[in-house]
């Protein structure tokens, strides 16, 4: 976020691009670290609760916050992970009642409207098969969230 606006001029008028250089990189420089500080400084306004729980009445230093900061960001992505590992089986369990369920209740319609006996087999077959396939569909699809969840993108830098 380099300043553009500011015009550098010397007695003789303007400047060369390496002198405009090197007038621009402190003031670069200046911004960079404003931009950090005050980072790091909302990080501490975030988690203060924390940080007074960890080191309470301590002045922490810029490196303190952020190792702080990703202590705690690594425990709530462990606690995120256990509770979606829970919510995932919650959804298969759900997903095996309910699929019995509509079996039963295929088998009871059949019955009652006397369904061929070769017919009921193919069909209770083909339940078996599509239970299985599903199984595999739906692990797979936690597979792939799970390790979706593990790409973090990378902060963007303009340089």
């Amino acid at each position: 976020m380099a300043p553009s606006s500011v015009v550098f001029m010397d007695q003789n008028g303007l400047l060369t691009p390496k002198e405009k250089n090197k007038l621009r990189k402190p003031v670069v420089e200046k911004m960079r670290r404003d931009r950090i500080n005050n980072s790091i400084e909302q990080l501490k306004v975030l988690l203060q609760k924390e940080f007074q729980r960890h080191q309470p009445n301590s002045k922490l230093e810029k490196a303190d916050v952020l190792e702080m900061t990703v202590d705690y960001l690594r425990q709530q992505s462990q606690q995120q992970a256990k509770a979606m590992g829970s919510v995932h089986k919650d959804i298969q369990v759900d997903f095996r009642e309910g699929y019995s369920r509509c079996l039963q209740e295929a088998f009871q319609f059949m019955s009652v409207h006397k369904v061929h006996t070769e017919t009921q087999a193919k069909l209770v077959s083909h339940f078996q098969r599509s239970q299985l396939s599903m199984r595999e569909v739906i692990s797979a699809q936690s597979t792939l969230k799970h390790q979706s969840s593990k790409n973090v993108p990378a902060l963007w830098r303009p340089w």
